[in-house]
């Protein structure tokens, strides 16, 4: 069985095109096991009682932005090893900082083709 087919990932962005964008490109991937929330506090409470392999998280989101969520992942002992990708159209040297500070896996700028976010999520997982 190959990494692909265990792969749990959570894409948790507020908005519905953008959740759309990232879960069809994980099919495209053939990533079959993978889970989609609107809310960042939503999905850290699923996260805490059922835990995932990687986090694909929007950084500007209402309530608990991406970075916020991943702060709380890291401090949670069942979520602090959940590897995390920032999903960003502003990639700017402050959030790239704080994020690095955090914990954060890597990062990936919208828009991205198939093969930028299949080579995002090599860099933190291995090969697909």
């Amino acid at each position: 069985m190959s990494l692909k087919d265990q792969l749990r990932i959570m894409v948790v962005d507020d908005m519905s095109t953008s959740r759309a964008i990232i879960t069809n490109t994980l099919d495209e991937l053939g990533i079959v096991h993978n889970y989609a929330e609107n809310d960042g506090q939503v999905a850290l409470n699923k996260l805490a009682a059922n835990p995932v392999h990687l986090v694909l998280s929007d950084y500007n989101m209402p309530k608990m932005d991406g970075l916020q969520l991943l702060h709380a992942l890291r401090q949670n002992r069942m979520t602090q090893q959940i590897g995390f990708i920032l999903v960003t159209g502003r990639a700017t040297p402050e959030i790239v900082q704080q994020g690095q500070q955090l914990g954060l896996n890597n990062l990936i700028e919208k828009p991205f083709t198939t093969a930028q976010m299949k080579a995002c999520i090599e860099r933190v997982v291995g090969p697909l």
